[in-house]
């Protein structure tokens, strides 16, 4: 039984990281043109890039992990943090321990660097969401965030956000206010075209740059 459901973790691990798992298909390769659209609109300089989307279960997470995947494999050193702090997704995808991570680190109960995790994946770095908060947007809109970002741009090219919907909590307002650029992922099929603007209003609202939209296939 076991042995069944580590195999079936694999299974589910592979196919949330398909750029690492299958670096030929197709999907892999639209990562990569997406990647490299980011890097020109940033000019080559170091950056806080942050996905969201207007709903839940829209592969947002998914989208954000495998983004981080290609830019690693680009030789640059990415920091994806899960900042979704009600209901994070990154260390299932990851398959890795979620004991500290960024809520530490913003309550001052944890330094950054015993809060990141190195992968083996490129320079992939990883900062879970660590111990969730009863009031997350205090938290993310604190000058104590703002911090994180320039000490973590002093050691990473790219710092990669997976946040919260942005039409379900004010979290990824706050959040889209502090970084360079925003990638709203939209679930094809499932994103109605009302919400899919109301999500590019709210974002408008926060003053956050949008750099695009990813249609993810559900």
């Amino acid at each position: 039984m076991l042995q069944s459901k580590r195999r079936a973790a694999a299974a589910r691990q592979k196919r949330n990281l398909i750029v690492y798992s299958n670096p030929d298909s197709i999907i892999a390769e639209q990562f990569r043109t997406l990647r490299t659209n980011v890097q020109f609109l940033n000019g080559g300089k170091k950056s806080t890039l942050l996905l969201t989307s207007p709903s839940s279960s829209e592969g947002k997470s998914t989208a954000a992990a495998n983004l981080a995947v290609s830019m690693a494999q680009q030789k640059e050193s990415v920091l994806l943090i899960d900042a979704n702090l009600r209901d994070p997704h990154i260390h299932f995808i990851f398959k890795i321990p979620n004991e500290k991570g960024l809520a530490d680190v913003l309550s001052g109960q944890a330094e950054l660097k015993d809060a990141v995790y190195q992968t083996e994946i490129g320079k992939l770095a990883i900062m879970t969401s660590g111990k969730l908060d009863s009031n997350p947007a205090e938290l993310l809109g604190s000058e104590s965030m703002e911090k994180l970002f320039q000490q973590a741009l002093g050691d990473y090219d790219v710092i990669l956000i997976d946040s919260p919907p942005v039409l379900e909590v004010t979290d990824t307002k706050l959040l889209a206010n502090k970084s360079d650029g925003v990638i709203l992922v939209i679930g094809e099929g499932k994103t109605a075209i009302e919400k899919a603007t109301e999500a590019k209003q709210a974002l408008e609202f926060a003053k956050a740059k949008i750099h695009g939209v990813i249609l993810n296939e559900m």
